[in-house]
């Protein structure tokens, strides 16, 4: 991988006032692309700021948000080069026990979100010729975990919207991919044993700069392809 194939480039990373969101955010500024960062999170994403990042708050189920956010990019740079669909939320409850609109925001914010960035960017993408979308997926959306059912069900969903979404690019200078960042530490995974945040951006780094004709539609993880519902572990 070579860092300087994003110097200049722009990159817009939702989720960027935490966890792995800011990390990558925070590297793909040190190797010099122009970062716009998007988040709820008006004190992390000050913090960005001050690094270096172009920063919005935005929430990701609002289409008008998501549409200000690529608008900025533009603004400020005229192009997006890779859009990182990163924002998400967690946590862990039985079906009987979900309170109304807890299921709905799930999906709202992995899927609905990751689609408004799609619908807004692509057609900016398909105007320069050239454009890579990474949505952060899991393996959770293949394993039957109880307690687990909006947020699998989302990454589920978004595992499709990403393969339909390439496919309807083919043969275009774009290229969309999941990325599954594994166990890693963030607001919605704590403990020593878990990588930390930068341990994500090598496998971002990568998906970010594929060369011309390279996969899409597909899911890696750590840089090797990875069949989500064949590999993932079922309980």
């Amino acid at each position: 991988m070579d860092a300087t194939q994003v110097r200049g480039k722009t990159v817009v990373v939702t989720g960027a006032a935490s966890g792995i969101g800011r990390a990558l955010a925070l590297r793909f500024l040190a190797d010099g692309a122009h970062v716009i960062g998007a988040d709820l999170n008006e004190t992390g994403l000050n913090d960005i700021a001050a690094q270096g990042a172009t920063t919005i708050k935005v929430d990701v189920t609002r289409d008008e948000d998501v549409r200000r956010m690529i608008a900025l990019a533009i603004d400020k740079t005229g192009r997006v080069d890779v859009l990182f669909n990163n924002a998400g939320l967690g946590g862990s409850k039985r079906i009987e026990k979900i309170t109304d609109d807890t299921f709905e925001r799930f999906v709202q914010v992995h899927l609905f979100g990751a689609f408004y960035g799609l619908r807004a960017a692509l057609p900016i993408m398909r105007a320069q010729g050239h454009g890579r979308v990474i949505n952060t997926l899991s393996r959770r959306a293949a394993e039957r975990l109880p307690g687990s059912s909006p947020y699998a069900s989302a990454k589920a969903g978004l595992f499709t919207l990403t393969q339909v979404a390439a496919a309807e690019v083919a043969g275009t200078d774009i290229l969309i991919n999941g990325m599954i960042p594994g166990p890693t530490q963030s607001g919605m995974m704590t403990g020593a044993h878990l990588q930390t945040p930068d341990a994500v951006y090598p496998g971002a780094l990568w998906l970010a700069t594929l060369p011309a004709g390279g996969p899409s539609g597909r899911v890696f993880w750590n840089c090797q392809e990875y069949n989500l519902f064949a590999d993932s572990p079922v309980t």
